[in-house]
């Protein structure tokens, strides 16, 4: 790389720290030999274009070469680091981190291909917004928890409409009973009151997330915080009392308090991906309880000697939390399972246990 090259980057990243580069970044500058390329982050996606940021102003850019097809794992998102020639996207600077998830609609597909789908990457923290109306449900709450935990993320639970109750703190007592050591925040963008205490997440350099339904009122808490109306909000439907749906795309915005959200669209299905210990992280008591199982390999459904089922018995477990704790093991079973075989092959191995199980429980019975 030339001098006149290595100047002009180091020029570049100078102006780029309030949008979150860091050494991690500048580092991976030293091993491309690139000619008049600069860093900048993507702030914005579209159909066939990105916004970026350079540090000093955005521009309009297109993908170049391999990046134009869209299914490719190299393909930016919100919230990436990218090479930019002009107003070319050359490359992506490897990831500190990204929320991924499978992409909607893949359980009724016959091929058996299971996608990834990246919503923003380079992460600080990740919102889980709910609204204390018909869209709070704990079960979902610690599906999210699972999906954030899984990515090796920092989940903040963000609970709005606080004014719509007098008893409000019921939620928050709620929340915090199935996510242990999670900091769940009450806010009202109607009087204001607990924005303030978002403050911390929005430093300097710092980026956030929003995730959660339709309607939960993730816009209109980004204009609360930015002072101005910035993102799109839509009136709340009197049908089922909840707000309607106003995003329909990914974009970075810069916070007045230096930090910056991306707003996400209304996630439907939370469909996982990445698999790591985000149900262990989101259930540690069952997980502790099942130390003090009879067999290492309890299912925690029918065996004699359960911890877990004598919890819920004794009433230290909820039988709704284990339930979903037993689902979404399965589902990330299958999903690993289903990374690395055909789909016809694992739903011959799935019904196989099924059907392994019930003559299990049916052999038991006859000894009774």
């Amino acid at each position: 790389m030339s001098n006149k090259n290595s100047l002009q980057q180091d020029n570049n990243s100078k102006y780029l720290s309030h949008l979150g580069w860091s050494s991690h970044f500048q580092t991976q500058l030293k091993r491309f030999d690139k000619n008049s390329f600069f860093p900048a982050r993507v702030t914005g996606v579209r159909k066939r274009y990105f916004f970026i940021n350079d540090g000093k102003k955005e521009i309009l850019a297109t993908p170049a070469g391999k990046l134009q097809q869209e299914n490719s794992s190299t393909y930016p998102v919100v919230g990436d680091w990218v090479l930019v020639r002009q107003t070319a996207i050359e490359g992506i600077l490897s990831r500190k981190n990204a929320l991924t998830r499978g992409a909607a609609g893949l359980h009724s597909r016959k091929t058996g291909e299971y996608r990834e789908q990246t919503i923003a990457a380079n992460l600080d923290s990740v919102f889980i917004v709910t609204g204390l109306d018909r869209d709070f449900n704990l079960r979902r709450l610690e599906r999210y928890l699972t999906l954030v935990y899984n990515c090796g993320l920092t989940p903040v639970i963000i609970l709005t409409k606080g004014d719509l109750h007098q008893d409000p703190e019921h939620f928050v007592n709620e929340a915090e009973s199935i996510a242990f050591g999670v900091p769940v925040h009450l806010v009202s963008a109607f009087n204001d009151s607990g924005l303030s205490e978002l403050t911390p997440y929005l430093a300097h350099g710092r980026t956030s997330v929003m995730v959660g339904s339709s309607g939960t009122g993730k816009s209109t808490l980004i204009n609360r915080l930015c002072g101005e109306n910035v993102q799109a909000t839509g009136e709340v439907s009197a049908s089922v009392g909840k707000g309607t749906h106003t995003t329909t795309s990914r974009d970075l915005i810069m916070m007045p308090q230096g930090g910056m959200i991306i707003d996400n669209p209304g996630i439907r299905e939370i469909s996982f991906w990445d698999i790591d210990q985000g149900v262990e992280s989101t259930f540690p008591e069952i997980e502790e309880f099942a130390a003090g199982c009879r067999f290492s390999d309890c299912t925690h459904a029918h065996e004699p000697g359960c911890r877990v089922l004598q919890a819920v018995q004794e009433g230290e477990l909820t039988e709704a939390r284990l339930e979903n704790y037993l689902k979404m093991k399965r589902e990330l079973e299958y999903i690993s399972a289903r990374k690395n075989k055909s789909a016809d092959r694992v739903e011959k191995e799935r019904w196989r246990d099924v059907s392994m199980n019930i003559k299990s429980i049916n052999k038991k019975k006859s000894f009774e």
